[in-house]
């Protein structure tokens, strides 16, 4: 069977280096990207990519104070223009002309505008540990407007019946629910990309981008998601977007007209990526196995991005930094970080560093043990000297480790000693307090049915991911106790979030629309989310754990100013727990006040006495 590069894209590229000479269509400027750009960047370069017919042929001029063309570079596609511009400091906000000019006198204008920064753009905070985050998928959060559910220019229409298929949720539906957010605890918003997915089906999760200028017009666009970051910001909330560097969608514009060969990994035949992340860090590892994992693609819809192609990377890191002053973004999440090309990724997470010093960026590092993901944070101690310039890293070993520790009796490895053990690697991160842990995310089975819908459970696994170090993130619908898992398909595991439709049975963004369970369960997480938003001592505080013993998980969050001590009894049995042992943490403190049963709990006998399957957070006193 031919390949699918074969078959499409060599034919294609074939056809794009080809002399257009015989074509009658008239030479325009159909994209320049980025469309604007500001004044004050600590880096005073800026690339201009120009598309058209044969706009290669073109020179450029402009004439503005501050601004000057440093050099114009032509590529083996005559429909690309690369214009690299230097902006000195003296530049003012405003807008010029830039001129191409071809051989025969023909003139094409484009009016480029600078823009004044943000106020106190370079210093604005990203999200950090005094957090929590939210992380949705918009198309199946909530639908504010259905006008949008389907757009023409746009391949897949929305089809709420196909669990597989687009059902219309969109960024105004997130911004309807920012009050229930806010009411929750919720500080940060991380949601699932917002960027073009223009491929023919499963376009719903929006991780093959078609356009890396554009956000979807399913979800409002542009300027939706400008209104969305100014709702978020009146609120206190905090957000994350979503970045896929890796790959793009087959749907790009640019795959059908390739700026360069190289643009992409190419094949001979359609190459699929082994999946392999070890093969990067692993000293023995062959050279075709890291080829294979690093040039395959993601999918047949994901080509591989080649990284390593200059103008591509300038490309990658000017549109970070571009969404991040025009939509005034509090973070980054780079998807499938290891994918990407490592040092390349390093350089791309310093340009970022270097203009906003403050800013969070958190890689996907889908790692099954910390040595692995302690590699890519930010000024890891590697043996090979690497160093990433990322922030922020996902534990996805303590994940691995609560999605069985409250399932599991205690022996010897099992049970709650997975978290005992998990943290005890915390000597490999080099900030303990810049990782993001989470029990569920939307590529992940819901916990609630890998807890059988257990309620205590649920109860014990939260209390654990909001009083432990790191930055907590849950998952749109669990504080619902939301199922679903990637057996049923993907489709089906991320199901709507009842309410955000109308017409649909039941809202449950509301007490009225939730079941007394679920409403148990959102009190629960709401009580829990409200007290670590004014306790720095779980931002920041230093983190004492003991063994555990008999299903008994005791460990202290501690500053100068507060000492917490939390308890997890994993056991069904109620117990009594001696507090002698414990006493390097209690120290002088006499009691304790329980803010889950909001009751204090004196110390004076020696003994606490536990109740199956609970989980309890003493203030002490």
């Amino acid at each position: 069977m031919m390949s699918i590069v074969k078959r499409i894209l060599f034919p294609i590229l074939f056809f794009s280096f080809l002399s257009l000479t015989s074509l009658a269509a008239k030479t325009k400027i159909e994209r320049l990207e980025p469309e604007f750009w500001w004044i004050g960047m600590e880096n005073p370069n800026l690339q201009l990519l120009i598309y058209g017919q044969e706009i290669g042929d073109y020179k450029a001029t402009l004439d503005y104070p501050g601004v000057t063309i440093q050099s114009v570079q032509n590529v083996e596609n005559v429909n690309y223009l690369f214009v690299n511009l230097q902006i000195d400091k003296s530049a003012k906000a405003g807008k010029f002309d830039i001129t191409l000019t071809n051989s025969k006198g023909k003139e094409l204008k484009y009016q480029y505008e600078l823009k004044e920064r943000r106020k106190n753009s370079s210093n604005r905070k990203g999200f950090n540990s005094s957090d929590v985050i939210y992380l949705l998928m918009p198309d199946r959060f909530a639908n504010g407007n259905p006008e949008n559910d389907s757009v023409d220019g746009l391949t897949e229409k929305a089809d709420r019946a196909n669990f597989d298929g687009r059902h219309g949720g969109d960024i105004q539906g997130i911004i309807n629910k920012l009050d229930y957010l806010q009411d929750l605890g919720i500080t940060t918003l991380w949601s699932t990309p917002f960027l073009e997915d223009n491929e023919e089906k499963g376009s719903y999760h929006s991780y093959a981008i078609s356009d890396y200028y554009n956000i979807d017009a399913r979800y409002g666009g542009n300027e939706a998601y400008l209104k969305l970051s100014k709702e978020c910001k009146k609120r206190g909330i905090k957000l994350i977007k979503d970045m896929v560097f890796n790959h793009c969608a087959s749907a790009h514009w640019w795959m059908k007209d390739f700026p360069q060969k190289d643009w992409v990994h190419l094949h001979d035949e359609y190459t699929n990526s082994n999946h392999r992340k070890s093969t990067l860090l692993d000293p023995h590892a062959s050279q075709v196995d890291k080829i294979k994992f690093s040039d395959g693609w993601f999918d047949k819809s994901m080509p591989d991005l080649n990284q390593q192609n200059e103008l591509l990377m300038t490309y990658l890191i000017q549109n970070s930094i571009w969404w991040v002053e025009y939509a005034d973004l509090d973070g980054i999440r780079m998807d499938t970080h290891p994918y990407n090309d490592p040092q390349e990724m390093s350089k791309w997470g310093k340009a970022l560093l270097k203009e906003y010093p403050h800013l969070n960026i958190v890689g996907e590092t889908w790692y099954k043990n910390a040595a692995d993901i302690a590699y890519w944070q930010k000024d890891a101690l590697n043996a090979d000297g690497y160093n990433s310039n990322l922030p922020c890293v996902m534990d996805f070993q303590l994940f691995f480790a609560m999605e069985k520790a409250f399932l599991e009796p205690q022996q010897w490895e099992n049970g709650v000693v997975r978290l005992y053990n998990s943290l005890a690697a915390d000597y490999l991160y080099k900030d303990l307090n810049n990782i993001m842990i989470f029990t569920e995310n939307h590529d992940t089975d819901r916990i609630m049915s890998t807890l059988d819908g257990d309620l205590d459970k649920f109860k014990l696994m939260n209390t654990f991911l909001m009083t432990t170090r790191g930055i907590p993130q849950i998952y749109a619908g669990i504080e619902i106790l939301m199922e679903g898992k990637k057996s049923y398909g993907d489709g089906k595991m991320r199901i709507d979030f009842p309410g955000g439709w109308e017409g649909d049975e039941r809202n449950a963004f509301t007490a009225e629309g939730r079941t007394n369970k679920e409403n148990e369960a959102f009190n629960f997480l709401q009580k829990l989310l409200q007290w670590r938003k004014v306790n720095p001592v779980v931002h920041t505080g230093k983190l004492k754990h003991y063994i555990p013993e008999n299903d008994v998980y005791v460990y202290f969050r501690f500053n100068n100013e507060k000492t917490v001590m939390i308890v997890l009894n994993n056991g069904s049995e109620k117990q009594e727990l001696s507090l002698d042992r414990f006493s390097e943490n209690i120290k002088d403190f006499t009691k304790g006040y329980d803010i889950l049963s909001e009751q204090t709990i004196q110390f004076s006998n020696g003994k606490l006495r536990l109740n199956g399957n609970t989980s309890m957070v003493l203030e002490l006193k």
